[in-house]
């Protein structure tokens, strides 16, 4: 993509746009805005241009797939420079793996992009760093799991969701329909009953309106001219899209702020609903106890729900989309999983304990989230200091980029890293197998912390549904021209579709 279509999206057409354009030819003239690198000491890269550094060789629609040419040419650690800000990126299952792990420290702040940066001012725990993300995603993990985060009383929310979302699909009667709303709504309330204490019925307007606003948030920062404000902020400061994503997220906040609002005026300290309470009880001891400079106040309580929901919510929902999807595509995969559903489990309610007798179902859960690839770059880590790294000095403060497609796609270790192949995860006797290259939920300190809820989620919500339902094309498309092309929005989401769910039982 050349530099003009990102600034024709970026701009509407008129005068003003000549008038920039113009503006920013003599800016890149006689800019100086790069340092030059020491050579065999820091990564080595593309050259960068004045201003622009390295965006002629991006495509911005999918960027992913432009740094995985470039580790090609320059190696598994390499610099670029999105517009005037330089970034490190580490590509391959090996140098991911050391650096977030075996150098968590080292790699462990967050570098969040501007517009979230002024989204969430530093609180909450997706895109903070310090005391208060140290505070707040200690208090968060230990919350979740106490309001069944991985245990029974999760399961059973699950499982009771999975019922709900069954009922819906039966509605279609087996008509062809569009699987993301339902999933959503679905998935949303797993989040909901954790945080608030209750779900929501799929029609509940509330629900549907808040629900929107997150996906469209979601959409917008897959959009080519946010991508470009958070590089080159003062120029595009007062694009539409920017000022709608600070609407929409204001009218999420008024919903979420009303519905704590009615926690707060109903909460019994005696007990806890959800994470919420769990939050203002502790909130209000430390202020019994005189304590008024903690980070539990209200800002760091709205963020963390907002992050709890876009965390919780979208990647679970779209990785759901994908396993209806492929197992549509490819029948054969899906009548082995019913198969092996029918022999293993029968008629009766998938649990979680039996995800060790299902090795097939496992292996198939395993390669859906591999090869959909919802994080191809995980979000942005900082060197909390300076490192010396692979051979390669990295400074203090520098934006890394964790190339997570290149793990899930790395050809040293995986035999077919770009085709649907379960087999990646059996051994020769169809027994499921882990592998360390399988890195869907990034790594270290700064891993999904939500990890063993979503994987609770994809297995009970997937063998449910297939159960329960036989998917198939629409009418008039066959399993051949399903498109498994991607769009990028805040993670990679299968293109709109629709399937067919005809009941089995």
């Amino acid at each position: 993509m050349g530099i003009l279509d990102i600034f024709l999206q970026a701009w509407s057409t008129s005068s003003l746009l000549m008038a920039l354009v113009v503006l920013m030819c003599f800016y890149i003239l006689f800019s100086s805005s790069f340092s030059s690198q020491d050579e065999g000491k820091e990564p080595p890269g593309p050259k960068p241009l004045p201003f622009l550094g390295n965006l002629l060789q991006l495509d911005l629609r999918r960027p992913y797939h432009s740094l995985m040419e470039l580790s090609r040419k320059y190696g598994s650690v390499f610099t670029i420079y999105m517009g005037p800000k330089k970034v490190v990126v580490l590509a391959g299952y090996k140098t991911v793996k050391e650096a977030l792990v075996n150098h968590a420290q080292e790699f462990g702040d967050r570098d969040p992009f501007l517009i979230f940066e002024e989204y969430n001012q530093g609180h909450g725990i997706t895109w903070a760093n310090g005391e208060s993300w140290k505070e707040m995603r200690r208090f968060t993990l230990t919350n979740l799991r106490d309001f069944g985060m991985g245990k029974k009383a999760c399961e059973d929310k699950i499982i009771e969701e999975c019922n709900q979302l069954i009922g819906v699909l039966k509605q279609f009667k087996g008509e062809a329909f569009d699987t993301t709303t339902p999933i959503f709504c679905a998935v949303c309330n797993i989040i909901c009953s954790m945080v608030y204490g209750s779900r929501f019925q799929y029609d509940d307007p509330e629900f549907r309106s808040l629900l929107e606003d997150m996906s469209r948030r979601g959409r917008l920062l897959g959009t080519i001219s946010i991508q470009v404000y958070n590089m080159f902020p003062r120029f595009f400061k007062w694009i539409g899209n920017r000022k709608l994503f600070f609407r929409l997220g204001v009218a999420s906040r008024k919903q979420n702020l009303k519905i704590i609002c009615h926690l707060k005026e109903t909460h019994i300290p005696q007990m806890c609903r959800g994470f919420v309470d769990a939050f203002l009880l502790r909130k209000q001891h430390l202020e019994t106890s005189g304590i008024t400079n903690s980070h539990f106040h209200d800002d760091n309580l709205m963020a963390t729900v907002l992050n709890l929901f876009a965390a919780g919510t979208d990647t679970t929902s779209n990785t759901l989309r994908w396993a209806l999807l492929l197992v549509t595509k490819y029948p054969e995969i899906q009548d082995q999983v019913q198969e092996e559903l029918s022999r293993v489990i029968g008629p009766r309610q998938v649990q979680i304990q039996d995800r060790k007798n299902l090795h097939f179902v496992n292996a198939v859960l395993h390669e859906i989230q591999r090869l959909a690839n919802i994080a191809p770059i995980s979000v942005p880590r900082k060197t909390s200091q300076d490192v010396t790294f692979e051979g390669h000095f990295i400074k203090k403060g520098t934006t890394v980029f964790p190339l997570l497609t290149s793990v899930l796609y790395d050809e040293s270790e995986w035999e077919n890293p770009h085709s649907f192949y379960p087999a990646h995860f059996l051994d020769k006797d169809g027994r499921f197998v882990k592998r360390d290259a399988f890195m869907p939920f990034s790594a270290g300190l700064r891993a999904c912390p939500g990890e063993s809820l979503a994987k609770m989620e994809l297995f009970l919500f997937f063998t449910s549904l297939l159960q329960y339902f036989r998917f198939t094309p629409a009418p008039g498309v066959s399993e051949d021209l399903l498109d498994l092309t991607p769009c990028l929005h805040l993670t990679l989401d299968p293109v709109p579709h629709k399937l067919c769910a005809a009941p089995r039982i």
